[in-house]
Order: structure tokens, then sequence, then C-alpha cells
């Protein structure tokens, strides 16, 4: 019977990089595995074809000749040194580290008692601390002009007396009972067989009869720390100021993590941001709108001259150049836009109206005389 394609069992071309041809495999093997298919013939070749195509394509020097010569190149076989895999024990032997990494560590997997390689405890290593997250509110005018802020929290960190170890000082642990010290219990599912993470030393091989007093046997300890954070000008809710390394402690000398704060801003009364522009009302009279005017007014933090020009409109904008927000991280400066509400009064004296009343006729406009707005 003649052999499929290589490239055709994995689902993969030629140029395929080595780690695609992997992921291909894995998809195979997990499909196929006999333990998701008991008794399957069709299933078992088809997983025994995908490991012989692998462990072809795996090998640059063996991929390189099946590339040139095809199936000949291994006396028409394929497989390991021509000769291919009998069961699939062989292939669990052959990609332990494969069945490693899709059953989570410690599950390899094999067939009538061709063995699980039991893989011995870890050694602890040092690790990176926790990033930690610290919400921060701050005023309209503080988001506007920047603002140095005092906060506090807590960290995690490797407990100082027992040097993150949880035993107390001078004292050692013992290795564990159940699992002889490994950090694992071999497990038998039919043919199937697990290694898992010891339940009594939790994959630590070892146990402590003698906590640490201050850590309690827990390793780490909580500590309140205190930090200063500088909020640059024209930050908006929702930016992050990363402190680098101000985050949870590493655990067995590995490094801090980061602290990242999270800013809410708060609502002004009176102002409000468009982008990068600063933007409010302003009252003006009716009279001002129609002649224009030049009068001192409110900005967020200070005071500003606002120009009316002459004619304008309710609604208009009156626009202050580079009065607004900055770009927190590079980017410009936007405005300080006034929108001009315009006030028209209810009531006017009895000379306002006299003089209102010849401009209209001057420009021809038919007024009310007894009633009505000049009443």
């Amino acid at each position: 019977m003649s052999k499929r394609d290589y490239y055709e069992v994995l689902g993969v071309d030629k140029s395929s990089p080595a780690d695609v041809i992997k992921k291909a495999y894995r998809k195979k093997a997990m499909k196929f595995h006999p333990d998701k298919n008991p008794d399957d013939k069709a299933a078992e070749d088809k997983f025994k074809e995908a490991a012989e195509a692998y462990e072809v394509l795996s090998s640059p020097e063996k991929k390189a000749q099946y590339d040139r010569f095809g199936h000949s190149s291994f006396g028409g076989a394929g497989g390991a040194g021509g000769g291919g895999f009998h069961d699939a024990s062989d292939i669990f032997e052959n990609f332990s580290d494969i069945f490693g990494d899709i059953f989570g560590g410690g599950q390899a997997g094999g067939f009538g008692g061709g063995g699980a390689r039991s893989r011995g405890r870890a050694t602890p290593r040092p690790r990176r601390g926790s990033d930690l997250r610290y919400h921060l509110e701050l005023s309209f005018l503080e988001s506007f002009e920047g603002v140095k802020k005092e906060i506090e929290f807590e960290v995690e960190e490797d407990c100082t007396e027992c040097k993150g170890s949880g035993i107390e000082k001078g004292k050692k642990p013992v290795t564990c009972g159940t699992c002889s010290g490994s950090g694992q219990v071999i497990q038998r599912q039919g043919f199937f067989t697990m290694a898992t993470t010891c339940p009594a030393c939790k994959g630590a091989g070892q146990i402590v009869k003698d906590p640490c007093k201050r850590c309690k046997g827990q390793k780490r300890v909580n500590r309140t720390k205190k930090l200063n954070v500088t909020v640059p000008a024209g930050v908006e809710t929702g930016t992050q100021v990363r402190m680098s390394s101000e985050g949870d402690g590493g655990h067995l000398g590995g490094g801090a993590g980061d602290l990242y704060v999270a800013l809410r801003v708060l609502k002004d009364p009176k102002f409000m941001r468009e982008g990068l522009d600063l933007v409010t009302k302003v009252e003006v009279t009716y009279l001002q709108a129609i002649l224009g005017a030049t009068f001192e007014t409110e900005s967020l933090n200070s005071k500003v001259i606002l120009e009316v020009p002459e004619g304008t409109q309710p609604g208009d904008e009156i626009r202050l150049k580079k009065k607004g927000f900055s770009a927190h991280r590079g980017g410009g400066v936007g405005d300080l836009v006034y929108r001009v509400k315009v006030l028209i009064p209810k009531k006017i004296s009895g000379d306002e109206s006299k003089l209102l009343k010849e401009i209209a006729l001057t420009k021809g406009e038919e007024v009310k005389e007894k009633s009505g707005w000049f009443s």
C-alpha cells in the first residue's frame, strides 16, 4: 500500500516553519489519540501515520532528504531509520515532549504498560512579582494642570524572616511520603497512564513540619507601601501611569512587578473637555452681541480677557488659541473655547423701549405699540 505524502498527512506545505509543523502534529495527535478513540483501528493508524510524518518533517536533515527523494529516501518505509513505529508506546517514547505539552507537563501517556516517564519535582526558580493596578481619582483642574499625589496600597513580597522558604530558621523540610519526593503521583486509567501533581505536597516533593512564625509557612507577606505619583498635565479618564518595579515583590529573588495607576477624572460644573479643547459657555447681552465687547471672564485656573466681535450670534464660538489641554504624550495644545449664549431680556425700561422702537422704525420694521415685547 502506497504511503500518503507527509505534508498532506499533517496539512502543511513545504515552506511551513518548524513551529507550524509541530502545531499541526499536535492537533492530529489530539484528534486521533488512542485514549480518545478506544478500540478504533482506523484512528490508531492515523495516529501512527501522523507521528511518522512528524518524525521526518521535524528533522531538518530528514526533511531535506524527503523533499528531494520522497519516501524512497527511507527505503519506502519512512519514519525512524526507515523502520516506522511499531505501536503507540514507541510514539510516546519518541515524542514525550509533545505529549507533555498537550497534557499539561506530566501526562505523557503510554500503551500496555509502556511507562509514562515520571518527571521529578521542579526546582523552585526565581519568578517576577505580579503587576498591580491602583485606581486614582483626579479633579478636572488636576487633570488640566498635572499634579503629584501620594498613594498608599499593599504589596505582597517574600517573607524576609525565612527568605521565601516558608520554613523556620534552622529547620529543614522532610521528603513527602506520598510521592517519595518526586512531586507527582502516577495513576493508571485503562491503557492510559497519567502523572499528576502530588496532592499532599502540591508538587514540592517536601513537607514543611516547622513553618516560619512570621509568614506561617505561606512564604509571602503583605506590606503597606506609600508612593508619590507624578500625573502629567493633560491626562484623561482611562490614562494609565506605569511605575516600574513598584508592584508585588518577586519570588525567590525575582524582579518586582509594575504598578499601573489608572486615572479617573471627575466632572467640572462649568468646563468640559472635547479632545484637547477646554470648552465652556459665556453669556453676553444682546447689545454686546450686536455692538461687540471686551471684558474679563473666568478660565479654569485664571482670568482672561475675552473679545466679543460685533454681530456675534447665539452659539458662536470664541477661541483662545493654545489655552486648552496639553497632550500628555506630546502632540500639541488645544484651545480654550467659549460658546456664546446671548441674553434677551424679558422686560426693558421705557427709555430703552423707546430707543429700540426708533431703531426699528428707522429700519422699516413694524413693532407693537401697546402690548407684546415693547409693552
